[in-house]
């Protein structure tokens, strides 16, 4: 009989258990954004720090100068663009790296530490470069054609229906791409469980394109065989993340014109940390439903071994032989 523990609690405790890495991938993100937002930082420095309009920020907020601002910076020498982009590369490493690693520390209770999340991420790097390039051939054109649908749909909303309903109307419509965006992220996330827990249990060197051909099938078997509790799940944490987000960053926003710094800093933090948390609680809930639908692995029945006779009784079965043959 399948085991079929509760999703939340069963990936909440994994995620607990392996907490390493999720601080891990808060500290590296941390790190890149302070270290690619230096030009950033400098950019508007140089232009508040010499303005009398930057009073308006520092005495009280104004968006209008914020506005002014940001619209600057693109008159600047591009630094701040440039290190965005380069930054962009370096965070998908990281993430090929670490999430690898964090599902291989869930699958086996092993050390999520950051030298060993990294030794499991090389070696599941490019097949997670593989299973995201799938996904982008199976999502992207999925998506587009949404959008493009929703457009549709928005348009002929705003040239019938005005007001609150056609608000709402308009807003279901975004709400259905983001429900079908969420049901594609879960069955490539099981996809990305399902190929480390065969990595895990081939002992023969099988080609990494194979073990993510095998994983098509567990993977929609087990997202279509548990369908609401894993989709509800996923989507309630999503929810949960995003709304960490929306308050701390209301928060931090009513605080900006006060005279000191890292409360803001400390509600953003708060709000990205907990995001990331959900994120994470998010693959424990899918690590628990692919450990409680695992893959069957077929038996192979090796053949006996014949076993040699002694070389005292294959003498004596001669000698009887050419005792009957006299």
């Amino acid at each position: 009989m399948i085991q079929q523990r509760n999703l939340l609690t069963g990936g909440l405790r994994l995620t607990l258990q392996s907490w390493p890495a999720l601080v891990w991938t808060y500290v590296l993100n941390l790190g890149l954004a302070v270290f690619f937002t230096g030009p950033l930082r400098s950019q508007i420095a140089g232009i508040t720090a010499h303005s009398l309009a930057s009073q308006r920020l520092t005495g009280a907020f104004d968006l209008g100068t914020l506005g002014g601002v940001i619209g600057n910076l693109s008159k600047g020498p591009g630094a701040a663009v440039g290190g965005t982009y380069f930054s962009i590369p370096i965070y998908f490493v990281l993430y090929f790296l670490i999430v690898p690693g964090a599902l291989v520390s869930y699958q086996t209770g092993g050390s999520a530490q950051l030298f060993p999340l990294l030794q499991s991420g090389f070696t599941y790097f490019w097949r997670f470069v593989r299973i995201t390039l799938v996904t982008l051939v199976i999502a992207g054109p999925t998506l587009a054609g949404l959008n493009a649908l929703e457009n549709l749909w928005t348009d002929h909303v705003d040239k019938t229906i005005v007001g609150r309903p056609g608000f709402l109307l308009g807003l279901a419509g975004v709400i259905v791409v983001l429900l079908v965006a969420a049901l594609l992220r879960v069955y490539f996330d099981l996809m990305q469980v399902y190929t480390v827990q065969l990595g895990l249990q081939s002992e023969s060197g099988q080609k990494a394109g194979r073990q993510i051909r095998q994983a098509f099938k567990p993977a929609w078997k087990a997202l279509f065989g548990n369908f609401f509790r894993t989709y509800l799940t996923f989507v309630l944490l999503t929810v949960v993340g995003f709304a960490a987000v929306l308050i701390t960053a209301r928060a931090a926003m009513h605080s900006l014109a006060q005279p000191r710094v890292w409360p803001m800093f400390l509600l953003a933090q708060i709000g990205l940390f907990i995001s990331l948390l959900t994120r994470f609680w998010q693959r424990g809930a899918e690590t628990v439903l692919v450990l409680d639908n695992p893959i069957a692995i077929e038996a192979v029945v090796a053949p006996e071994p014949v076993v040699p006779e002694p070389a005292a009784a294959q003498e004596a079965a001669s000698d009887g032989a050419e005792e009957f043959s006299i």
